[in-house]
């Protein structure tokens, strides 16, 4: 069988949620970075692979899969042990909306190409991550609220899921951008116990072949 391939990058929030969900999976892939800000995802080939021109995109099995959380559904459905999205419908549904408020209204904003975009419209450049911090703020509180309280070391019980694997690259993308988080304690306790696994500790960006520092 062919071995699986991730183009990603080492910061990309996207690209490091797969990267849990490959690990978790117990899945041996092989990492072809895309320097993001070299614009190595407009580049022809890249765009080949995925028109948009955003990774992650991951290689497997005959396809080529875009988009983070469809790679981690299409993950479950392939090889269902773990289960990102356990338990029954409802907590299905739970977990997937705490990942989408993530995924889908929160870390967008922080997007280097929306940032320039809100620098080009307003003549400033600060005011793109002073958004940012604003929008992760107010996306946290959400999250807050959206969490069990059911006692469990992680979002949804004693187990990561699909919710975890979102949340813990945010955290990362918070402290970038400046955010405060002494008041998401209850967050970064469930960052502390993710970090204990070797799933989530092999995807850290700083372990990636393409990191750079600062």
């Amino acid at each position: 069988m062919t071995r699986p391939v991730l183009h990603g990058y080492f910061r990309s929030s996207a690209s490091w949620r797969v990267r849990i969900a490959l690990n978790l999976k117990g899945v041996d892939y092989e990492s072809r970075p895309v320097h993001l800000r070299a614009g190595d995802q407009r580049g022809e080939d890249f765009l080949a692979l995925n028109p948009q021109g955003l990774v992650p995109v991951l290689e497997i099995d005959g396809h080529v899969l875009t988009q983070s959380l469809a790679i981690c559904d299409y993950l479950d459905a392939t090889r269902p042990e773990p289960l990102l999205t356990p338990g029954d419908a409802a907590a299905q549904a739970r977990i997937r909306a705490f990942a989408q408020a993530i995924a889908c209204d929160i870390h967008p904003v922080q997007n280097l190409r929306v940032l320039k975009r809100v620098a080009a419209l307003t003549g400033r450049k600060e005011d793109g991550p002073a958004w940012a911090r604003r929008t992760i703020e107010d996306g946290f509180d959400a999250l807050l609220a959206l969490l069990p309280g059911d006692g469990g070391g992680f979002c949804f019980g004693d187990g990561p899921t699909l919710a975890d694997i979102c949340l813990v690259p945010q955290l990362a993308n918070a402290r970038r951008f400046g955010v405060d988080l002494g008041p998401y304690g209850a967050l970064e306790r469930i960052e502390g116990e993710c970090a204990r696994l070797p799933a989530f500790a092999a995807a850290h960006p700083d372990r990636q072949p393409d990191f750079e520092a600062g």
